[in-house]
């Protein structure tokens, strides 16, 4: 192999291994339960917040066209937002310009930060080309209640501060079941 098939190989190789090693967030999880309509976040498996949340209103499942949230393991594969105020709308995943304040009326657009996540089981591996995400809405009141399209709705509030938590990599389970840990309670 000669000295530039070298440098390549070099190269790629770091690459995973960066990659591998720690482009990944691994210490955090986010656990959505759907009937409780909350998220419990999770750092190196120690409960460090809980958030109101909506899912959709058309129940569960990954099927094309459906608007249901898919179940099961995701994980965070793009976030979108940084930087933009609260209330900043996004329309095809680009700051308008615009930006409303909680409670708007009229208006369901996606707000202030996005999580875009991608189903890592054969049950949810449409989630990504659906646009499911965790993003920002300015019905907060609404919050609680399963009244999204699909996606986990949460306040702007309360999503920038998630957005500057978590990374990309980032595990997400969306269950048909009550959060596992007493602490649920102390909501946000």
């Amino acid at each position: 192999m000669n000295r530039r098939g070298q440098v390549a190989g070099l190269v790629l190789c770091t690459g995973v291994i960066l990659f591998l090693s720690g482009c990944a967030d691994t210490h955090h999880r986010l656990i959505v339960s759907i009937p409780d309509q909350k998220m419990l976040v999770l750092t190196d498996d120690r409960p460090v917040a809980v958030y109101k949340v909506s899912t959709s209103k058309f129940g569960t499942g990954d099927r094309e066209g459906s608007y249901a949230t898919p179940l099961g393991r995701l994980c965070v594969r793009s976030k979108i937002g940084e930087g933009a105020p609260l209330g900043a709308v996004f329309k095809s995943r680009k700051p308008t310009g615009e930006v409303l304040p909680p409670d708007a009326e009229g208006r369901d657009p996606i707000v202030t930060r996005i999580l875009w996540l991608d189903g890592l089981e054969p049950h949810n591996r449409n989630a990504f080309n659906r646009c499911i995400y965790i993003h920002g809405t300015p019905q907060e009141s609404l919050l609680g209640n399963p009244v999204s399209y699909g996606c986990i709705r949460m306040r702007s509030l309360d999503i920038a501060n998630l957005y500057d938590l978590v990374g990309t990599g980032a595990k997400v389970d969306i269950i048909q079941s009550h959060l596992p840990w007493e602490n649920q309670q102390s909501q946000r």
